[in-house]
């Protein structure tokens, strides 16, 4: 078995991750996959992601007695069945009844096989005899996405999956106003308020949360800049464009009065900074926000997330007839193909709507 660890140096403000085998020494071929990852600017997180869905894979393998140079694409295919077992299933030692329902989403294991793709695509450039595993060629149509002098290109071969399983598209959780409202009010603090408040009005990630600084809030202008730069909590902006957001001057008056009640005359840069708990001053983490996040779900009994808060601003802002390049510059996407995959969804709440607007449901010509 192999397992994945964090690595952490002074050299670097920006956490990496690895994966070691029984003696802990790195998996070499993994390492050098992680290690490309981080030199070109990965986040964490996705390095993280990639980390333990080889760690995935390599377990897969010393089970088979597979080296991974060997593998062929009907291996793959074992491993998909071997991930849809429960852990103690995939040893073989237990028997696992045809009923029982997989133990991990066709969403995941996409999300793996995309990884050991990116794995296998890696090597292949440095190499390795491995193009062809987890590569198929395609001729035609990419979809939606086209690329830059894609009319000069789009006859030519491009790389695909080899193996992609079908999956239902998830819609991203929203919340209602009034589950908003009662997040905002199980807040005993103007920080944690006020943390919610920009969440939910600006769109933004909590990474760049956490990560602005007091000169990135223009009160007279009610602007909010969202900076890619390096922070001592180690949050971080994923997209690597500067970008300004409007916001509410009630949303400025909200800060103005965490300054003058809870802050006062700390010094410190970051907006967001432990107040009530050690160390104090320090800017807020991660761990502390989701400390937060779990006793106002206590509190409420909502199972939210952070990134509800986005998810539920964009949707608002789409509902609300902003255009769909101003709310994809907003939140920071590279494409305005990125929102619509997310974001271009609609209820049928949303279709009753535009259907009564336009007349549909009065004034019909038959009669029933």
């Amino acid at each position: 078995m192999v397992h994945v660890r964090r690595v952490t140096t002074n050299l670097s403000p920006v956490d990496s991750w690895t994966v070691l085998g029984d003696d802990d020494v790195p998996v070499e071929p993994i390492e050098r996959f992680l290690a490309f990852l981080s030199n070109i600017d990965k986040s964490p997180n996705t390095v993280k992601a990639y980390a333990h869905d080889l760690k995935d894979y390599w377990d897969f393998l010393l089970q088979r007695g597979l080296d991974w140079r060997e593998a062929r694409l009907e291996d793959i295919g074992e491993f998909i069945t071997w991930l849809r077992l429960p852990p103690s299933g995939r040893d073989g030692q237990v028997t696992v009844l045809p009923t029982v329902e997989p133990h991990v989403s066709t969403a995941t294991i996409n999300r793996k096989l995309a990884a050991v793709s990116a794995f296998y695509q890696h090597h292949a450039r440095h190499g390795e005899d491995v193009e062809e595993l987890l590569t198929t060629w395609h001729t035609g149509s990419r979809g939606g996405w086209k690329p830059f002098l894609h009319h000069i290109s789009k006859n030519q071969p491009h790389a695909g999956r080899a193996i992609t399983l079908k999956s239902a598209k998830k819609l991203p959780r929203v919340l209602t106003t009034d589950e908003v409202q009662a997040i905002l009010d199980a807040c005993t603090r103007l920080r944690d308020r006020f943390l919610f408040a920009v969440l939910y009005e600006s769109a933004i990630r909590i990474g760049e949360a956490l990560g602005l600084r007091h000169e990135d809030i223009a009160a007279a202008k009610q602007e909010i800049t969202i900076l890619p730069r390096h922070n001592v909590n180690r949050a971080r902006t994923k997209s690597q464009r500067q970008r300004h957001i409007p916001v509410s001057a009630s949303l400025i008056h909200l800060y103005g009065d965490y300054m003058h009640v809870e802050y006062g005359d700390l010094d410190s840069d970051y907006v967001f900074v432990n107040l009530f708990a050690e160390p104090f001053g320090h800017a807020m983490t991660y761990s502390a926000v989701y400390d937060l996040v779990t006793r106002i779900r206590r509190h409420t009994g909502l199972d939210f997330d952070p990134h509800w808060c986005r998810h539920t601003a964009a949707t608002r802002m789409l509902r609300d007839g902003v255009p769909l390049e101003s709310v994809s510059m907003l939140l920071g996407h590279s494409s305005i193909a990125t929102t619509v995959s997310v974001y271009g969804h609609l209820t049928a709440a949303d279709a009753r709507k535009a259907l009564e607007a336009a007349g549909w449901f009065t004034g019909n010509e038959v009669t029933w």
